[in-house]
């Protein structure tokens, strides 16, 4: 099995995902980045994850405004669009994706919504992550899941804690997409498929799974769980790819 997934741009962020992803499985994790791949490369491999990292340019939710609160001192246009076209890609060739954190609020943006480009100084201290003492600490909050929605059968719970490191949120929710979760103070914080029937797995969730060993919840449904289920998915895909 072979998993496409983006760099996040800090080498030590992306090995969580590396550790997290193959466990004790025959997986192989192939990095993805605008510097040293092409989107059609997506191709060669079973599924895609796109991971955490810098903000998102706001053009790509069609907005101007690119001095905002928190706001990066650069953003990365060409990861932006290399992993535009990377979802593209994986989309037309029926390739299970995972959307994480950044990967969540562009797949998003790819699907025409748009995104609160700052949540203000109240909801930070509850879902923006503090740098301590030059340590990156995330936050943790508690999530609703929707009953009925593939999150839910994942999870097989309606209430779970989830970590968070984000200052950015979902404001109006991309075409074909449906909310599954919502944090206690009303932030989407994961989605899926309206109308999954005969199309490829797609989840996406604001929060970080593969780093949930950080607060000693590495066996947590959100975390576990939904590792458990994209791997199950990519090998049903897999099967149906060699019938």
């Amino acid at each position: 099995m072979k998993i496409g997934l983006t760099h996040t741009g800090l080498e030590e962020k992306h090995q969580n995902y590396i550790k997290w992803l193959t466990g004790n499985d025959d997986i192989e994790v192939i990095q993805l980045s605008e510097k040293d791949n092409n989107p059609e490369s997506i191709k060669n491999y079973d599924a895609l994850i796109l991971s955490g990292g810098v903000d998102i340019h706001p053009k790509f939710y069609k907005t101007s405004k690119i001095n905002y609160p928190h706001a990066p001192k650069k953003f990365n246009e060409p990861r932006d669009e290399f992993e535009i076209e990377l979802f593209r890609l994986a989309q037309k060739t029926n390739k299970p994706v995972l959307g994480i954190c950044r990967g969540f609020q562009l797949i998003n943006c790819i699907q025409n919504g748009t995104l609160k480009q700052d949540l203000g100084d109240e909801l930070n201290m509850i879902h923006k992550a503090a740098v301590i003492n030059h340590v990156q600490k995330d936050k943790a909050h508690g999530l609703d899941i929707e009953e009925g929605s593939i999150l839910h059968d994942i999870v097989r719970a309606g209430r779970m804690v989830a970590n968070s490191a984000h200052h950015q949120t979902i404001d109006k929710i991309g075409e074909g997409l449906k909310a599954n979760c919502y944090s206690d103070d009303g932030l989407i914080e994961g989605f899926e498929r309206k109308h999954p029937t005969g199309k490829p797995f797609l989840l996406a969730v604001q929060w970080h799974p593969e780093r949930m060993y950080k607060f000693n919840l590495k066996d947590s449904p959100v975390s576990k769980a939904i590792r458990d289920r994209f791997i199950e998915e990519v090998k049903k895909s897999m099967t149906n790819e060699n019938h």
